[in-house]
């Protein structure tokens, strides 16, 4: 094991190293929060499928191969199909917005005033996320060290927050393209194919196994549905993924590179499932189904590949709780705090202008450069301060199915409707898109509390409570100011002046792609057509 050990703590010195690193790239707003938008089709695509397969995704899809058979890769499978989604039809648009944060996009489209209702919805959503991240910890180094709960997530929970305050987004990028390598190495090249001949092949596999195990719809075509209205929708709309969209060099980037992360999900999922399944042939009697990953790792693999797999598990956990973060993070600081500010300084009477009419050119250089250093000072500060949040609730959380199920139905119940509304409907307003927010998250949370979390039907009612919202609320009010819809249609086309940033070089690289993005916007209906 003395050779185990050596190769994780060698991994997280190296996370922490590539966060120190990173620390000296993210020198404005823009570096901090999205990578300066600087990411090419490989650095984009590998950070983007660490982000979405997470703990969940390598230890669940295991424990789901383990209790259905390959039809348990269906979660995962079912992320991989909303990424894949996201990036055909949405990814060229989203990157085009120049945004950090999804309410700013729908204050965008909807006239500045839906932003604030979604974002404490998207900020709840993301730090449920990066709490559940976090408390998969416990089951990885209790499995390494023999570690208690409490001790396990703060370590681990502290070596994220470390990394992703020092550098923020380019850490996150830098630590994510590591993990993506070590778990294609340690799921996919080393542990699937051993698990697979310790089993005895796939021929022993079925001779030994019920024929469940191997039919496609296995675990239930409602789960399955259920699974894509959650997972693949949830894809379409979260923040933690947006993110990652802003990061794109420019709309083929987001599209090809995401393009080929969602293909890698479909892989990774039917690895997991049947690494699971061939845990199960193995162990038949194992106590719950989560413990198959631990279990074959710990029996059925060599000293050193056993530290490699290991590092792949804690890679999955960590960059999905590190990209939750930042998520989390970019919410409470651009979406909530800032407007809270904001009223605040309206509210109090001005200081007054300058007597000499304005202060001279250099002073007003010097204060866009303090003011870009006090922004990205400010972001890392609630990086800590989410970061240790998320720890505590951790510690505290015991039921993590429960809390994800939470989130992912109050994200897709109060927010797809009007996000996808917006991309695809003229009509929706600001007011349709407020009701369908308070109309689907209402419906969600009461079905919830009154059918239970894990049940089903709240995400269906959910969902139809607030398209019902949306489209009749919009039809009954006025709709969006022309102006609005001129400036929204303009972002989307590349064309704004009024960016969130500005880059020169990315501007200069994207200058030649204005025409067939100005195509791709203007006819909207085909890619409806396709969806």
């Amino acid at each position: 094991m003395a050779v185990d050990y050596a190769v994780i703590v060698l991994y997280l010195a190296g996370m922490l190293a590539m966060g120190w690193w990173g620390m000296r790239r993210a020198k404005s707003k823009s570096d901090f929060l999205v990578a300066g938008r600087r990411l090419g089709p490989v650095m984009y695509s590998g950070t983007m499928a660490a982000i979405v397969l997470g703990g969940a995704s390598t230890i669940g899809g295991v424990g789901l191969g383990y209790q259905y058979g390959l039809s348990g890769a269906w979660m995962v499978f079912t992320i991989g199909l909303g990424l894949l989604a996201l990036s055909v039809f949405f990814s060229a648009r989203i990157a085009r917005l120049k945004v950090y944060t999804v309410s700013e996009m729908l204050d965008l489209r909807y006239g500045g005033s839906a932003g604030i209702i979604s974002g404490v919805v998207m900020w709840a959503y993301t730090l449920m996320l990066a709490v559940t991240s976090t408390i998969a910890y416990a089951t990885i180094f209790d499995v390494l060290f023999g570690m208690d709960r409490t001790l396990s997530i703060i370590l681990g929970g502290a070596i994220v927050v470390a990394y992703s305050t020092l550098g923020g987004m380019w850490s996150i990028t830098l630590t994510d393209m590591v993990q993506f390598v070590v778990k294609t190495i340690g799921v996919l090249l080393l542990l699937l194919p051993i698990a697979v001949i310790k089993a005895g092949g796939f021929a022993a596999m079925k001779a030994q196994l019920p024929d469940d195990y191997f039919a496609p719809l296995g675990i239930g075509g409602q789960t399955v549905f259920t699974y894509v209205l959650i997972y693949s929708f949830g894809m379409l709309i979260g923040q933690d993924i947006w993110q990652r969209v802003f990061t794109a060099r420019g709309d083929k980037v987001a599209r090809l590179g995401g393009t080929a992360a969602g293909t890698y999900c479909l892989a990774y999922a039917l690895a997991g499932a049947v690494i699971g399944t061939a845990a199960k042939v193995l162990y038949p009697h194992l106590g719950s189904p989560d413990d198959a990953f631990a279990t074959i790792v710990k029996d059925a693999l060599p000293v050193g590949v056993r530290g490699l797999v290991l590092a792949a598990a804690l890679s999955a956990v960590m960059s999905t709780s590190s990209g939750a973060l930042i998520a989390c993070a970019t919410v409470a600081n651009n979406d909530i705090w800032a407007r809270v500010k904001s009223v605040a300084a309206r509210r109090r009477p001005s200081a007054g202008a300058a007597a000499d009419g304005g202060p001279a050119p250099a002073t007003e250089q010097a204060g866009d450069a303090a003011e870009e250093h006090d922004e990205v000072r400010g972001n890392r500060i609630f990086i800590l301060l989410m970061g240790l949040a998320v720890i505590v609730i951790a510690i505290a959380l015991n039921n993590v199915v429960e809390a994800l199920t939470l989130a992912y139905n109050v994200l897709v119940g109060g927010l797809l409707v009007p996000i996808l509304g917006g991309l695809l409907w003229k009509r929706g307003t600001a007011a349709g898109a407020l009701a369908s927010v308070a109309v689907g998250g209402l419906t969600v949370v009461g079905l919830m509390v009154s059918l239970g979390v894990l049940a089903n039907e709240p995400i269906y009612y959910g969902l139809i409570a607030s398209l019902v919202a949306y489209v009749a609320v919009s039809l009954a009010t006025k709709p969006t100011d022309p102006e609005v819809l001129a400036a929204w249609r303009a972002r989307l086309a590349g064309r704004a002046d009024g960016a969130a940033d500005d880059d020169p070089e990315e501007e200069e690289e994207e200058a030649g792609d204005t025409a067939v993005s100005v195509a791709r916007v203007l006819a909207p209906s085909s890619v409806i057509g396709r969806a």
